[in-house]
């Protein structure tokens, strides 16, 4: 069975090949369509740009689809950066720039004034519609410091308090 991944983003086509690893998939994202049409993501929730991806994406190559959108929310930045995390430190983004940010607007604040969650919307389409979405949320706090090697994003950011580690030291 074949699977496109309505995603560029190498990391996160890489995260999911690994979560999917045991399925009998053949996994292509959109680096293998150069003519793929070009996806807006000006959703208001992540829920919405899931499907986006997923319907426009499963219409163009009439193959099943997983369309992803996730992010951080911060309680103290009033959901902020929500569904604007890939792109919260503007034009010229990176991971380094947008965790950069967030630790300076988070500055000065205790721990348990830094509470997070992660979102996470991943629909499924075919060339017929939209066949289904899941979602789900992962709560944590903001460190002080980047910590670890894997992962992206916030990952070096993102505490899981049971562990008293980061997503980025737990890898994969």
């Amino acid at each position: 069975m074949q699977l496109v991944v309505a995603t560029k983003n190498k990391k996160k086509l890489e995260e999911i090949k690994e979560i999917l690893k045991g399925l009998n998939l053949k996994i292509f994202s959109l680096a293998d369509y150069s003519q793929a049409p070009r996806i807006i993501e000006n959703g208001k929730t992540f829920r919405e740009n899931a499907i986006k991806k997923a319907v426009k994406i499963a219409k163009f190559t009439k193959k099943l689809t997983l369309g992803e959108d996730s992010g951080l929310c911060v309680d103290a930045l009033e959901g902020k950066p929500g569904v604007y995390s890939s792109r919260f430190s503007g034009k010229d983004k990176s991971d380094q720039k947008n965790n950069l940010k967030l630790l300076k607007l988070l500055e000065g604040l205790p721990v348990n004034k830094r509470k997070a969650h992660y979102y996470c919307a991943v629909a499924l389409a075919d060339k017929d519609g939209l066949a289904g979405v899941a979602e789900g949320e992962r709560s944590g706090f903001i460190g002080f410091i980047p910590k670890g090697n894997f992962g992206f994003g916030y990952d070096p950011l993102f505490v899981l308090p049971e562990y008293k580690k980061t997503f980025a030291q737990l890898g994969p």
